[in-house]
């Protein structure tokens, strides 16, 4: 999950949030319309989107955020959960007088954005959806062993902890935020079909070829979101599917040239009507 920062916009500000008893960091970058970015779990903004945020600032507000535990936002006694992340990012949106966004999520990040648009769904105009399963049945299930059997000292050295020690306000709690990592997974119920299709906003599903998420289910999801028809006959649906060769989850977000140019002509095409 992690990526090399692209170059940093002198002109961005930052700041906290105090939404829910937490602390939450942020930064905006640009002007336009607004774009929000949510992180993959056990990462930042800069190791998920340092490679498409400058990018993307040239045309919109993109608003960042780090979730609890994560980057610059020190944790609180609490376990994470998809729930509550989401409602501390609608909290901390309200604080910036943000009433509409577009959302662009990897990962964790992914399903929060997938929670906001089922429980908010007027704050979401657009979604793009990167490596995000909608229950713990759309990973393979070595992905989920294997998370079960790690040690959090496992991940020691690597350049998601490397990035966590430079910027945590708490670097001694990264083994902390990696357990409570593991137990948002193990204790994942995710949402029902229903729930997904219910969502209006049109989404772009992004995986990758090789990722953790079985393309099986991306395609399930694409399908409750109104795609899976013959567009010629129907026309387009109002949500996409795009399916990146030779990437697996890790390298999703270093495809830079791929996502920029797929999630913003999704994000600057006209709102299709809801049929």
């Amino acid at each position: 999950m992690t990526s090399i920062p692209g170059e940093r916009n002198d002109s961005y500000r930052s700041g906290y949030a105090s939404v829910n008893g937490l602390r939450m960091y942020y930064e905006i970058h640009g002007t336009g319309s607004p774009l929000v970015l949510l992180h993959g779990s056990l990462t930042t903004i800069d190791t998920s989107f340092g490679r498409i945020l400058p990018s993307l600032a040239k045309t919109k507000q993109v608003i960042a955020v780090e979730q609890q535990g994560h980057g610059h936002t020190a944790d609180i006694d609490r376990p994470l959960t998809y729930e509550q992340m989401a409602e501390d990012t609608t909290g901390l949106l309200k604080q910036l007088g943000i009433e509409k966004a577009d959302f662009l999520g990897y990962s964790m990040g992914g399903a929060i954005a997938l929670q906001i648009a089922i429980k908010h769904p007027d704050l979401v105009r657009k979604l793009v959806a990167v490596s995000v399963s909608y229950s713990n049945d759309g990973l393979y299930p070595e992905i989920l062993e294997g998370e079960e059997k790690m040690k959090p000292e496992d991940l020691d050295g690597t350049e998601l902890q490397k990035a966590y020690e430079r910027i945590a306000p708490n670097p001694e709690n990264w083994h902390t935020l990696i357990e409570k990592e593991k137990q948002l997974t193990r204790e994942f119920k995710g949402w029902t079909p229903d729930e997904v299709q219910a969502i209006r906003a049109p989404a772009l599903i992004m995986i990758g070829d090789s990722d953790i998420i079985r393309p099986e289910h991306a395609v399930e999801i694409f399908r409750l979101l109104g795609g899976g028809v013959a567009g010629d006959l129907t026309g387009l649906p109002r949500s996409r599917l795009a399916v990146l060769p030779g990437t697996t989850h890790v390298t999703m977000v270093e495809r830079s040239d791929w996502l920029l140019s797929m999630a913003e002509e999704f994000l600057d095409s006209p709102v299709p009507e809801i049929k």
